[in-house]
Parts: C-alpha cells; structure tokens; sequence
C-alpha cells in the first residue's frame, strides 16, 4: 500500500529533476501515464489553409498571318478613324492606349464643330479641344456671356463661333468678348440674338477683319448704321445674312453697296445677301445692288412685299446672278418675269411662290430667257397645263419642279413634262386636286425621278 502510495506521488515531478532535458515542461504538469488498456488521445491536426486559385490566362495566340487591323499603321488608322461619327470616334478612343492615341490625333477631328454648354469655367475642356485640333465652336447655351470669352482666349486658332439662339448675350457682353483682334475667325453667327445691336457691329468691323460669314438674321435691332460699320470694316465678306431686319431700308443697303465712297467702301465680294421679310426695302434697294454689288450669285427676296416688277429690270443687269428667292412677293406679275429674263440667262434657281400674279404667261417668259434652269418653285400661282408645256418643251436642264397647290394643273400637264423633262429629281405636287392615278404613273415613268411629294404624309 505504501509503495503504491509513492508511485502516485512520483506522477507530479518537480521541474528541478528534469531540468536537464532539452525542453523543460512546467512545474506541476501532469505527467502521462503508460495505459496500454485505454485508446489513445485522438491527435488535433489543424487543417491547411484553402488556396483558392484562379484559372490561368490561356497563352496568346499567335497572330494570323497576312494584314490585321493590329499591323496597321496610326496614319492608316487615323484615316480609318476619319470615315467616323463623332459619337463612335470617341467609343474607339476607349478601346486601348494606341487607338486613344491616334483618335486624338488632329487629322481625325478636322472640320469638326464642337457643341457646348457652358455651365461654369473648365479649362481642361478647353486644353482638350486644342489638342484635336478643334477650330470650329457652336455654343448651345451659356449661363454667363463672359465665359464665351475663355473660349476665344483659349482656341486662339478659332475659325467658327456659332451663338445662334443666345438670348443673354448683349453688346455688354460681346464688347468684352471681341476687345481683341481675331484675325483668324471666318464665320460668326449671331442670329436671334435679339438684344445685339449696331454697337456690336462696331466691334466686330474692328477686330473681325477676315470674317467671310457673317449669320444675323433676328437680329431686329440693327439699323442702318450697322449696315455702314459692317461696310467699313469687313472687305472680305461673301455670306451675309439679315433676315427679318426691319429696321434696314434702301439706304443700308446703299450702304453695302459702296455708293458713299467717302464713308465706306462696300463689299464688294459679297456672294450672298439675305434679305428676307425686310419689308421697308423697295425697287431702290435691287438698283443699288445691281450697281455696287456685282459678285452676288444669291439672294433672297422672299416676303419683301414693297418690291416690284420694276425692281426685276435692275437684277436682270447681273451676269453673276444664280439663284433668286422671290417667294411670297405680293408685287411680282407676270410683267417682272419678263423684265427679269432679258437679261438673267444665269440663273438656275428661281422661287416665285405663292406670288399670286404669277401664271401662264410668265411661264412662257421663263421658258425663253433662262435656259439654264435647274430649280424652279411655282406653288400657289396661277399657272395651268398649257404653262407647263411652255416650260417642258425648253428646260431640258430642269431637276426640281415645285407645283403644290397649283389647283388649275391635271394629268395633261403631268403628260407634257413626263414627255420632256427626262433630268427631272423631284416633284412637288401637294394639293394638285385635279391629278388622278393615270397622270401620276406617266410622271413615274421619268427615269431619273426619285422624289414625288403628294401630301404632306406621303412622299414617294
């Protein structure tokens, strides 16, 4: 009993007695026991820690053999990039670095304008639009007019400003915008910036000298004062339009015309004058272009109800003259179409609708003056068949043929022209009430005929 006693003493072994092994155990540890009877203590392996590998990116392949658009050149690329929209040169700026690259490059993003809302300053939009090489800029809307000014300070090179529909902007703020020289802007547009007057036409005569278009048609408050500091300062002009200025009258337009050399000398390479709805202007005003304006090759006469028959004698002086807008002229007769065809064998383009005193005779004046006719606007007037056949057995060179409304006109008349006009395009016959399915097969027999407008929800 005693010797039992001690062997269970001895299972507690003071640290002292093993201190000599190479790894100590605690003092007071239990000491295990050899129980051979007993199953042994199941050993706790802690797990391995789960690798989660991801599937390995299979090798490239090999590029094909031959051409690949990844062997092409930037400049092959640019070009490539150039029969793009706007919209998708910009989806293959983001497909990699080297297509971001030759998508900026300028050659992609010639002759392209930008369009944009100025909110708040943002150089970077600027710097960006250098980098392409933009030079033309429409301004959609601006939250305040002093912002155009970093767009002109920033595109030093810029050819084309478009504010059309800005109805902020004021003299004030063009004042400031224009207080330098642009020597390099060629087009601006101002239309329907209704609180612009003369005093910005003073800017821009001083610091706009090369500009070539010049849009301001709504521009209502401009007077003929305007029209003086425009012929002072622009020599360069070949587009200007001023529609629905009324205030302007034969004086301005004297004034264009360089008829008072010791103010002004004119502009004499205007190629375009726009002149619709100014309805103070009269018969004086078509002398003084024939006079001073001998370069013109268009203009637009529509809704000048003072303008007469009369005027007629002094345009058919113009050789140069190619396309005439006479719509809606109340004063224009049969007698103007003569007057005009005496001396207007250039024209190719001439608008006589809705002049209600324009018919057959008229006609017959067209079909022996202006050969070269291309495009030839009649609706609303008084014409018939017996008109048509004048003008079909002449115009051989017709390819637009506009005769909506025209109610005296039936399938005869469709029968002339499908007979003659074989160059003919296009044809307007909307509220041709007369016209039956017989006279429109024999016009769609024409074989150049691509257009046939019969309402205005059906066009074939």
């Amino acid at each position: 009993m005693m010797m039992e006693e001690a062997n269970f003493m001895l299972t507690e072994i003071p640290g002292a007695f093993i201190s000599h092994r190479p790894h100590a155990i605690h003092r007071f540890v239990p000491y295990p026991l050899h129980q051979p009877h007993l199953q042994p203590a199941p050993i706790y392996i802690h797990p391995q820690p789960r690798v989660i590998s991801r599937p390995k990116t299979p090798p490239t392949p090999p590029a094909p053999e031959g051409t690949h658009i990844g062997h092409l050149y930037p400049e092959i690329l640019a070009i490539i990039f150039e029969k793009l929209s706007v919209k998708d040169r910009g989806r293959a700026a983001q497909t990699c670095t080297v297509w971001r690259d030759v998508a900026y490059s300028k050659s992609c993003w010639r002759g392209v304008e930008a369009s944009l809302h100025l909110r708040r300053p943002s150089p970077s939009l600027f710097t960006s639009l250098v980098k392409r090489g933009i030079k033309k800029v429409q301004i959609l809307s601006v939250k305040r007019p002093a912002l155009i000014r970093d767009v002109v300070v920033s595109i030093r090179n810029l050819e084309s400003l478009n504010l059309s529909g800005c109805y902020n902007i004021t003299d004030i703020s063009l004042g400031y915008v224009f207080s330098t020289d642009l020597l390099n802007l060629r087009t601006l547009d101002l239309s329907l910036c209704k609180q612009v007057t003369d005093s910005s036409l003073g800017r821009i005569a001083q610091h706009l000298k090369n500009v070539e278009i010049l849009e301001l048609g709504g521009c209502s408050n401009i007077t003929n004062t305007g029209l003086l500091l425009i012929a002072w300062g622009l020599k360069k002009l070949k587009r200007l339009n001023l529609r629905s200025c009324w205030h302007l009258t034969d004086q301005g337009i004297g004034h264009l015309a360089g008829l008072s050399k010791e103010t002004a000398d004119g502009t004499p390479a205007l190629e375009y004058l726009g002149l619709q709805d100014c309805q103070r202007l009269s018969d004086e005003a078509l002398r003084h272009i024939a006079q001073g304006l001998t370069s013109l090759k268009s203009i637009n006469l529509s809704f000048c109800v003072s303008v007469t028959d009369s005027g007629l004698k002094h345009l058919a002086k113009m050789t140069k003259l190619e396309e005439l807008n006479l719509r809606a002229c109340d004063n224009i007769s049969d007698i103007g179409m003569a007057y005009l065809t005496e001396g207007g064998s250039a024209i190719i383009s001439l608008d006589v609708s809705f002049c209600d005193k324009i018919a057959d005779q008229a006609l017959t004046h067209i079909s022996q003056g202006l050969f070269h006719l291309k495009s030839l606007s009649l609706s609303a007037c008084q014409i018939t068949d017996e008109g048509l056949a004048k003008i079909a057995k002449s115009l051989h060179d017709l390819e637009t043929l506009n005769i909506g409304q025209c109610a005296r006109v039936t399938d005869k008349g469709l029968e002339y022209l499908a007979d003659e006009l074989n160059n003919l395009r296009a044809i307007d016959l909307y509220g041709c009430t007369r016209l039956t399915p017989i006279g429109l097969n024999k016009i769609y027999k024409l074989p150049r005929l691509s257009k046939v407008n019969l309402g205005l929800w059906h066009v074939r």
